[in-house]
């Protein structure tokens, strides 16, 4: 399997965004070019180079339960199947750089990636992401959140000096960068020297052991815990925040570049198009707010993310 490096060069003194001058190749393997400036791949000029599968690959991103999102998705493929007129299969995956390798790889075309590896598909795999979800009134986002369970001796932030905390994956914006970067420099904590970190995989993961007292301390996605919640996976008296940030933007979905062009605007439609009343996607992610696909730019609502890595001074090599 192709390795994905995330390369920490040592974070910022503090995790203040000011304006950050990205270039395009920030975030571009050199396979790709970008000579628009929005950030992401070109889709091909050459007719050799794009491909027009007779079945699209959808994935979501790596969750405790691949069984229950295809479910969940399985309307919506459906819908895509018809706009579309390809058929649409549901492929899990265990870890993010799984599903990057397989975009990468041309055995996947269309995707949701988390916040925090959303950069780092747009860079080695080409993704080219168009929309996300959204409320009734347009708003978005989920707050990274540190808990921990009653009883722990964790109080505020400061308490985590000699605890073991659960981070998710490097990749992750919430699950490992953004609480990185701040127990750092707001809190003059760093993993090794000040507590012990370790990795779950998944926020399915962390959440579940604070919750099982196997972990004294997790940094999650609360999108992800007001789910679990919901579905009585755990309870919300089990999980207590000793910590909330700002809101950031969730997970994106988006198409390969290398699709036809007249392929991916029919994804898009398909997308735009789904009636979410009474859907399976509507009963999971109401659970977090969530109510129809809005139209997202990479370049725009990515924004913050891209800064919490130049804060941090990471640079992402594909091999």
């Amino acid at each position: 399997m192709r390795t994905f490096v995330k390369r920490g060069l040592g974070l910022a003194a503090a995790l203040v965004f000011a304006a950050v001058s990205l270039s395009p190749a920030f975030a571009l393997d050199p396979r790709y070019k970008d000579e628009d400036g929005d950030l992401v791949a070109d889709i091909p000029t050459d007719p050799s180079q794009l491909i027009d599968p007779p079945v699209l690959i959808f994935a979501y991103t790596p969750v405790e339960d691949p069984a229950v999102y295809a479910k969940v998705w399985d309307g919506f493929l459906k819908h895509m199947a018809k706009v579309t007129g390809k058929r649409v299969q549901f492929f899990p995956v265990q870890s993010n750089a799984a599903q990057i390798e397989a975009m990468r790889a041309g055995r996947l075309h269309v995707a949701g990636f988390n916040t925090g590896s959303t950069p780092l598909a747009v860079a080695c795999a080409g993704f080219r992401p168009f929309t996300m979800m959204a409320s009734a009134d347009d708003s978005y986002g989920y707050e990274m959140e540190i808990i921990t369970y009653p009883g722990s001796g964790i109080e505020k932030i400061e308490d985590l000096r000699g605890k073991k905390v659960a981070f998710t994956a490097e990749t992750s914006n919430s699950g490992y960068k953004a609480p990185s970067a701040l127990l750092k420099s707001e809190f003059g904590l760093e993993a090794g020297r000040d507590y012990e970190a370790v990795f779950s995989g998944k926020h399915d993961n962390s959440i579940l052991g604070v919750a099982n007292k196997d972990y004294q301390a997790a940094a999650i996605a609360n999108s992800v815990l007001h789910r679990m919640i919901e579905r009585n996976v755990v309870k919300r008296e089990q999980i207590k925040t000793v910590y909330k940030s700002q809101t950031f933007p969730t997970t994106s979905y988006g198409v390969v570049n290398n699709l036809k062009p007249e392929l991916q605007e029919k994804i898009k439609e398909a997308f735009f198009s789904f009636p979410w009343e009474g859907s399976e996607l509507q009963k999971e992610f109401s659970k977090s707010g969530a109510a129809k696909f809005v139209e997202i730019t990479y370049k725009e609502h990515w924004d913050v993310v891209r800064k919490i890595d130049e804060a941090m001074g990471v640079q992402y090599t594909c091999k």
